[in-house]
């Protein structure tokens, strides 16, 4: 199964082959979640329940598209620029009424996931796959939903989303991780084990599949 994954962790189009997930493409400085979250803090949209949440809720009623960098670079993508320059012009626009903070949550909505539809479905034709899942926070929102549905249709794919139940908490998604590679055998000795912020999925040996 072609895999699509936003873990703000990894960030990355991956897809599973020979005890291996295999990066395909991804961000090559921040996650999109962390994009929309600082976005978030610019227009002082509340954390209750979550930054990426309100955000969706709000751009359900921009009716606005507000032009925004969109940075794809081969099979991997860039959102610090689009954050600087929102960033930036957020302030300017609303203060002048060019849009509602409604506008610029559907624009940056609308161009990002715009560009990871775009890596996705390059990525499905590398590979020949004719599923996608999507994973992690950010794919819990529905219109990311919707797009990659739309695309996945025009090229007769499956698109599946996992419910955001098992979407949001990191460290519930690592601990069953770790409990997969227990049940299949492999241990790590406590003196032998480590942290490794930057460790790359495509490192690990995937112990628990077939």
């Amino acid at each position: 199964m072609f895999m699509y994954s936003l873990y703000c962790f990894s960030r990355q189009v991956i897809a599973y082959s020979e005890r291996r997930y295999r990066i395909f493409g991804e961000t090559i400085d921040i996650a999109v979640g962390n994009c929309l979250d600082r976005f978030a803090r610019v227009i002082k949209i509340s954390n209750d329940p979550s930054p990426g949440y309100n955000i969706e809720q709000m751009a359900k009623k921009g009716n606005k598209y507000i032009e925004l960098p969109y940075t794809v670079k081969g099979m991997d993508v860039s959102f610090s620029g689009i954050l600087s320059y929102i960033e930036d012009a957020a302030h300017k626009m609303l203060s002048t009424d060019q849009c509602t903070p409604e506008d610029l949550c559907f624009s940056l909505q609308e161009t990002v996931f715009a560009m990871l539809v775009e890596i996705t479905e390059r990525a499905m034709a590398h590979c020949g796959s004719q599923e996608v899942l999507i994973v992690g926070g950010v794919g819990c929102n529905l219109r990311l939903q919707e797009m990659m549905g739309v695309m996945c249709k025009e090229r007769g794919a499956r698109l599946f989303a996992t419910d955001e139940s098992f979407c949001i908490d990191n460290g519930a998604m690592i601990a069953q991780a770790g409990w997969e590679m227990f049940r299949s055998g492999h241990v790590t000795e406590l003196p032998d084990s480590w942290i490794t912020q930057r460790y790359r999925t495509d490192e690990v040996e995937v112990t628990w599949r077939d």
